[in-house]
């Protein structure tokens, strides 16, 4: 005859907290499982028909009854040790590997490999590699950065910011700027096609054939482009991409631009002829702030998917590589959308300006001006 046990006595407020533990996708799959044998056991099912049930052996089941009933819920936490392959390094060699990861550099270099690290330390490099993955430090890598030093950082934040995510009635919001210098490249042997099991190839030297400089408007609301192709990007060639913005968005609209502190969108001409076109608006990003004009993240789009992998014997097959990307873009725009808000940006650049002065005492953050979003 099989083995019975009484029912286990668990309160209402363990039944509760049990089936929460079950119904959590966060619950370990060792701790739901357990949770299962108390909440049977506590029905009155016998071991042998929990562990039918639940899949498990009969002495899994007698454990996990006899472990509630002597540590209540918290005992089912209860992780046995692993009787897989002990460590081979204490935490004490672990710590010294990340602490001379993130606070030294090898002699005469200017970051740790798996290699040198390895040799330091007198660990394999594959110990290295595992350590690095785990505390997720990659000394391989590293990212650019640029805090404005703008006085008036915050009043133009705070305009930008207020044009993206409270766009003005009756208006356009167009981000305009210039790409230049984008070179008419020529690879010096053609490459082989993409197949299946083999990269697409191209030769690692090139011809430059020239360059030509690409004037940008994104209108944000709904992700159209206006694109012209210069020789020269000066203020000449800019008002000229200004009447061909003035022919594209016809009527009596106001156009708001967000643009960049180019001299060319400052020029005194420009803004002559900005004040006999009352209809454009300019609105000026902070300096070291081009991240604020989503042109740029269009800019990135037409590198990737037009220019980078390109091959072009002269400037105007380049200009035609860009009108063609241009025209594929507007038959389906997509529109960039914005969603930061300016007290979340300045908050946290102002955390990256404390780690700069704790770091270099002598830096110093530039003042800001508090004053109500323009728009």
């Amino acid at each position: 005859m099989p083995r019975t046990h009484p029912p286990l006595v668990i309160s209402e407020l363990q039944r509760e907290q049990l089936e929460r533990w079950v119904a959590a996708h966060g619950t370990p799959q060792q701790v739901a499982l357990r949770c299962r044998v108390v909440l049977g056991a506590a029905s009155g099912g016998s071991d042998v028909l929990l562990a039918d049930l639940l899949g498990v052996s009969r002495p899994t089941v007698a454990l996990w009854r006899g472990r509630f009933a002597q540590a209540g819920s918290a005992g089912l936490w209860e992780i046995a040790p692993g009787r897989g392959r002990k460590s081979t390094y204490s935490s004490r060699k672990i710590q010294a590997i990340v602490q001379a990861t993130t606070s030294s550099k090898p002699e005469g270099m200017t970051h740790w490999s798996c290699r040198t690290m390895a040799q330091a330390q007198g660990v394999s490099k594959s110990t290295v590699s595992t350590i690095w993955r785990s505390h997720h430090l990659k000394p391989h890598r590293v990212k650019t950065f640029k805090l404005s030093t703008d006085a008036r950082f915050l009043e133009k934040l705070t305009d930008v910011v207020g044009l993206y995510l409270n766009p003005p009635d009756q208006a356009l919001v167009l981000c305009v700027d210039e790409k230049t210098q984008i070179q008419a490249l020529d690879r010096t042997q053609p490459g082989l096609p993409m197949k299946k099991g083999r990269l697409g190839t191209m030769t690692r030297d090139y011809k430059r054939n020239g360059t030509t400089c690409l004037f940008a408007a994104l209108e944000v609301l709904q992700g159209k482009v206006v694109g012209q192709c210069f020789s020269r990007h000066r203020h000449q060639e800019f008002l000229k991409f200004l009447r061909r913005i003035d022919a594209e968005f016809p009527g009596d609209s106001v156009l708001h631009l967000v643009m960049d502190n180019y001299g060319t969108h400052k020029h005194p001409t420009v803004r002559a002829w900005m004040k006999r076109h009352p209809r454009f608006v300019p609105h000026f990003v902070p300096t070291s702030s081009s991240w604020l004009n989503l042109v740029e993240r269009w800019f990135g789009e037409l590198t990737s998917k037009a220019v980078r992998r390109g091959s072009f014997s002269s400037v105007s097959d380049l200009q035609i590589a860009i009108a063609q990307f241009l025209e594929a873009w507007n038959e389906d725009p997509k529109p960039f959308v914005w969603t930061a808000t300016a007290e979340s940006i300045h908050t946290r650049l102002s955390q990256c300006r404390q780690t700069l002065e704790q770091i270099k005492p002598g830096c110093t953050a530039p003042r800001t001006r508090h004053t109500k979003k323009q728009m």
